[in-house]
């Protein structure tokens, strides 16, 4: 079994045009670029779990009630040691924000593991970059999302929806 999160994908548009984002940074500063149908913004990740672990992820998220999201994307950056560019909203978004740390909530209730440090929303659009992106303004993209999704890492670079919920 993979490697699972919890994410928010975009629309269409805004998948398509983050991924020409994505082409343009790694043509900057290499690394291979995300494409638009893998491009997603993560809430929690899991890791490898066994069938008992799914389910009390899956019924923690089934706790969580949330609003759509709708934002903008509209600044651009990178983080070193990850060694990955990224593009992600210029402030916090509070339907967001709510929602990761009632998702967050619900997991630890369940024994899950995160990660202690703050939630950075952000959205990867360029991995194994050779040189750090400085921050930048992006041209604002429409980012909307009114779906929690389980998500399976598959090892072979796919990624495979396993359960989603409404916001």
């Amino acid at each position: 079994m993979g490697r699972m999160f919890f994410a928010i994908w975009p629309g269409a548009q805004a998948a398509s045009e983050l991924a020409r984002v994505a082409e343009a940074l790694a043509q900057l500063v290499g690394g291979r670029p995300m494409p638009a149908a893998k491009i997603h913004l993560t809430l929690a990740f899991l890791g490898s779990l066994d069938e008992r672990q799914r389910k009390d992820a899956i019924a923690a998220a089934g706790e969580v009630r949330g609003t759509a999201i709708g934002m903008v994307i509209d600044t651009v950056g990178s983080f070193r040691r990850a060694k990955v560019g990224w593009a992600a909203p210029a402030g916090a978004h509070p339907g967001l924000v709510a929602l990761q740390s009632a998702l967050a909530e619900a997991l630890r209730g369940r024994e899950f593991a995160l990660e202690d440090r703050a939630f950075t929303p952000h959205v990867t659009l360029v991995r194994k970059i050779e040189r750090p992106v400085p921050p930048a303004p992006l041209g604002g993209i429409e980012w909307r999302s009114d779906a929690l999704t389980l998500v399976e890492s598959t090892g072979d670079g796919r990624y495979e929806i396993r359960e989603s919920w409404g916001l």
